[in-house]
């Protein structure tokens, strides 16, 4: 497209699809940023692709002469339904520059829902495919870099940081007493967030348990019906005595102040928006030492990385010797994520924006 100068408005879609459904997901936490990020800036964000708002309206609005899709000068999908292809055809047909965010690989797919990771393979070649269509190709890090460049992607890749929305967590700390009395915490609690997956460390999480007497607390959703797979089954209905799952909760605040240490055992991320979370809150993360990790962050100085079980345990027990390292670990984590602000992400999104259209 022609006729922007630097300083011409940019009119970008910020595609969510099945944005009810994902709202409580990563994926939809790192939309949210895009669009707060978004609103600090000159770029006029559009959410619907479909003239109207909803593909029903577009209809309508085809059968009395006008267009099907909305106006934007630039498409942004972040999934990767059809919906989200639908919107890259639009686009590659009209000339309309298309980015691609990469929130999924099939390395991150696998051990998350029964039988996604049987379906990562053909997952991979899919995504191979809808990737190659972009202008632009953006992810959370240089590690999702490299496993996008190994598929092959046939498209500029581009790693953007998901941020992390400090000011959503302001106040965390007044809602201490509360979280704890209500799920029967005390001591020195280790905590983690999110869905509850196999791939974010649940064995890992709680065997740790069973062998430490710490509390240990899981904020954030679960399923037990026919999507979850046998590991969360089992794990989430017969848990060790000291392990406490929370299932969603409505203000994750609580969560930040509930807990003194995120135990984060993923095995796989493309960033983890919940351990910036947890860093922004000045709290000393435990993470695994997989390359994501080690690309953001820097043991000890404001994390703890380890590989065994006997690591983590080794670093929990430390930590709740010693609350001073605690204390220096989590103010430099909370320096590290000051690096990752909203206010960056708007400019290196609009920066995008503004070199494809």
């Amino acid at each position: 497209m022609v006729g922007y100068s630097i300083t011409s408005p940019v009119r970008a879609l910020n595609y969510l699809e099945l944005e009810s459904q994902l709202e409580r997901s990563g994926i939809g936490t790192a939309t949210k940023h895009q669009r707060k990020s978004l609103a600090r800036t000159d770029v006029d964000v559009v959410t619907s692709p479909w003239r109207g708002g909803t593909p029903v309206h577009g209809v309508a609005s085809r059968a009395v002469g006008r267009d099907f899709f909305a106006d934007f000068d630039v498409a942004h999908c972040n999934v990767i339904g059809p919906g989200s292809v639908t919107v890259a055809r639009h686009a590659k047909r009209e000339g309309i520059p298309l980015v691609l965010h990469a929130h999924v690989t099939s390395e991150d797919f696998a051990e998350s829902f029964r039988g996604s990771t049987l379906a990562a393979r053909p997952l991979r070649r899919y995504l191979r495919w809808f990737y190659s269509q972009a202008d632009m190709v953006l992810c959370p890090s240089q590690y999702t870099k490299s496993v996008l460049e190994a598929y092959p992607i046939d498209a500029p890749i581009r790693p953007i940081s998901n941020g992390v929305d400090a000011e959503s967590l302001e106040g965390f700390e007044s809602l201490r007493e509360e979280y704890r009395d209500r799920y029967d915490l005390s001591g020195m609690v280790a905590f983690t967030m999110g869905n509850v997956f196999e791939r974010k460390g649940l064995t890992t999480f709680c065997r740790l348990a069973q062998q430490t007497n710490f509390d240990f607390a899981w904020f954030g959703p679960y399923d037990t019906g026919p999507q979850a797979s046998s590991t969360v089954k089992r794990w989430v209905q017969n848990p060790p005595e000291n392990v406490t799952f929370t299932g969603w909760i409505d203000d994750k605040r609580g969560a930040f102040a509930a807990g003194d240490v995120l135990c984060f055992p993923a095995k796989d991320e493309n960033q983890g928006i919940a351990v910036l979370e947890a860093m922004a809150c000045g709290k000393a993360v435990v993470l695994r030492d997989i390359p994501v990790f080690r690309e953001f962050y820097t043991h000890g100085e404001d994390c703890l990385l380890c590989e065994t079980e006997a690591e983590f345990q080794r670093a929990l027990e430390l930590l709740d010797r010693n609350p001073e390292l605690r204390e220096k670990l989590g103010e430099n984590a909370r320096k590290t994520a000051e690096e990752h602000s909203l206010e960056r992400l708007g400019d290196k999104l609009t920066k995008t924006y503004r070199e494809l259209a």
